[in-house]
C-alpha cells in the first residue's frame, strides 16, 4: 500500500493566517482608479460663464433663477448664492439637490463678471428595522417576537456633483432671462456705463463761424 502522509491540523491561528492573506491578495487584485481618471482640468464652460455685470448684479439675477425652480435659498450675497431642492423619484427614494453659484470679477474695471456654479445631488433611501419584544414563556424561557412597530431613517447611500452640461446651459439660460430684465444692467460695450447710469452726452459740434 502506498504511503499516506497524515494529515496536518490546522490550528485557528493558521486558519486565521490563511484567510487574511487571501483577503490580502484579493484587495491587492482589485484595481484602484486614481482621480486622474475622474478629473481632467480641462477648458470647458460647463461649470462657467462671463457677463457684462457686476457681481451683485449677477447673483441677483442666479438667486432669481433658483427661485423661480422651487429652489429654498439658504444664502444670497453679493458674491455667492446657495439652494437646495428636494425630489422623491420613488416612493422610498429621497433626492436633494444644492445649487452654488460664486459671482467673481474678471477684470480690473468691475465690468465683467464669471459666474461659476456647482450642483451636488445626494440621494437617500429608506432603510426599515422591525422592533422585536421578549416575552416569558413559563418552562421555555423568553421568546423574541416581532411586533408591528418600526422605525423608518433615511439613509444617505449616494452623493455626486452633477456634470450634465445641458443641465447648466437650462440654469444659463434663465439666469440670462433675468440679467436681461435688471434694471440696473451694463449696456452698450462694456464699460461705457453702469448701474442705471446715463452715458455722458456727446459735446454739441461747434458751428461755422460767424463774420462780426
Amino acid at each position: 500500500m502506498p504511503f499516506s502522509p497524515p494529515l496536518q491540523r490546522q490550528t485557528p491561528r493558521t486558519l486565521g493566517a490563511g484567510v487574511a492573506a487571501a483577503v490580502l491578495g484579493v484587495g491587492c487584485a482589485v484595481p484602484h482608479a486614481s482621480v486622474d481618471s475622474y478629473e481632467s482640468f480641462d477648458s470647458s464652460t460647463t461649470f462657467s460663464r462671463t457677463y457684462a455685470a457686476r457681481e451683485a448684479q449677477a447673483c441677483e439675477a442666479a438667486r432669481r433663477t433658483l427661485l423661480s425652480q422651487g429652489y429654498v435659498v439658504s444664502i444670497a450675497a453679493n458674491d455667492q448664492v446657495r439652494g437646495r431642492k428636494i425630489f422623491q423619484p420613488a416612493p422610498e427614494t429621497h433626492v436633494e439637490v444644492e445649487f452654488n453659484v460664486v459671482c467673481a470679477r474678471d477684470g480690473a474695471s468691475g465690468a465683467r463678471t464669471i459666474a461659476f456654479v456647482n450642483a451636488v445631488q445626494e440621494r437617500f433611501a429608506l432603510k426599515k428595522s422591525r422592533d422585536s419584544a421578549s416575552v416569558g414563556v413559563g418552562g421555555f424561557g423568553s421568546l423574541s417576537v416581532p411586533f408591528t412597530g418600526s422605525d423608518d431613517s433615511l439613509v444617505k447611500v449616494a452623493s455626486s456633483t452633477v456634470t450634465s452640461a445641458r443641465f447648466y446651459d437650462r440654469f444659463f439660460q434663465l439666469l440670462e432671462r433675468y440679467l436681461a430684465g435688471d434694471p440696473g444692467q451694463t449696456f452698450g460695450p462694456v464699460g461705457e456705463a453702469l448701474d442705471g447710469e446715463a452715458p455722458e452726452p456727446a459735446a454739441p459740434a461747434a458751428g461755422p463761424a460767424r463774420s462780426p
